[in-house]
């Protein structure tokens, strides 16, 4: 008896293993995405236009996944699927919301910011309804209505942030949060099986670069990078290689943990990014924005997909 028992303890210390590790990687990949929003606004101090802040981030990232494809021996797939992904996903997940984000950085707080981000899931799941991805239920509808609460409270009272014209700027953050969440659906949809992640992220930064190149000479607004790097420059760089990784680490995190796990990461950023906003900026907020952030966890919870029972 005592034979057989034995080798059932290694498989339970393995899983307790694995679920500290993703627990790990889960703080450290919201710590670190938390941190992106106080580095745009810093990002904007020196004066470079939102898209040359963007084209650069961009670049970097780019150039980064570059060397990783190279050294770790991944083929960037040229195939007509895979094209069709890096370019709208490009589009989706840099161009457009890249840029809106550049530009509502200098405007609004990075409290505000990761606020507003936290939407990214609730639009996912509205999406995922209306095209039968997944089936609408009363708590995540319950869980929509109040993000829409949530970022009520942030845009209407007149004492929520101090800047009354920052409302505009929060909204346009909503559409950049939607466009975030088209691209969640448009790489479930389209995302090919079996394919190393990080080889889709270069192909879709570097689709991102290529749109923008020309962007950036047709409205004037290229800059060459500051050297030596001062403080906005910093930012940059440290924002491409969170770019690079996080995307990468997210999906990392779906395919060992699951989608449900992996989407808690939505309270870390936002939490992290509100705090960091705090400790870099010495950022100090409403109590319309901390009624914001507590309900949009409660949206969050409402809208997270429920695991599905173990039947093995």
């Amino acid at each position: 008896m005592q034979d057989s028992q034995a080798p059932q303890q290694k498989p339970a210390r393995g899983r307790l293993d694995g679920k500290v590790w993703d627990f790990v990687v889960l703080l450290l990949l919201g710590v670190f995405w938390g941190l992106s929003f106080s580095l745009a606004r810093m990002s904007t101090e020196t004066g470079l236009h939102p898209l040359t802040i963007n084209y650069w981030t961009c670049l970097i990232s780019t150039v980064t996944l570059i060397a990783y494809c190279i050294i770790s021996r991944q083929p960037l797939p040229l195939k007509r699927n895979f094209i069709f992904l890096y370019v709208i996903c490009g589009i989706l997940g840099s161009v457009i919301p890249g840029t809106l984000y550049f530009y509502a950085a200098s405007h609004v707080s990075a409290g505000v910011l990761s606020i507003t981000i936290a939407t990214v899931p609730l639009a996912t799941f509205v999406g995922a309804a209306l095209f039968k991805i997944e089936k609408a239920s009363l708590m995540r509808v319950m869980g929509v209505f109040l993000g829409i609460f949530s970022i009520i409270l942030l845009v209407l009272p007149d004492t929520s942030i101090p800047d009354p014209s920052a409302a505009l700027w929060v909204l346009i953050m909503v559409v950049a949060a939607t466009c975030y969440a088209i691209e969640n659906l448009v790489i479930a949809a389209r995302m090919p099986p079996n394919v190393n992640v990080f080889v889709v992220v270069t192909g879709m930064l570097m689709a991102a670069t290529i749109m923008l190149t020309p962007i950036m000479w047709i409205t004037d607004t290229f800059a060459w990078m500051p050297w030596p790097l001062d403080r906005s420059g910093w930012a940059i760089v440290l924002m491409a290689v969170i770019t690079a990784t996080a995307y990468g680490g997210f999906y990392y995190l779906v395919v060992r943990a699951g989608p449900v796990f992996a989407s808690q990461t939505a309270y870390i950023v936002t939490l992290s990014g509100v705090l960091w906003g705090m400790v870099i900026y010495g950022e100090t907020h409403s109590a319309w924005v901390w009624a914001s952030l507590v309900v949009m966890f409660i949206a969050l919870a409402l809208v997270r997909p429920r695991e599905t029972p173990d039947t093995s």
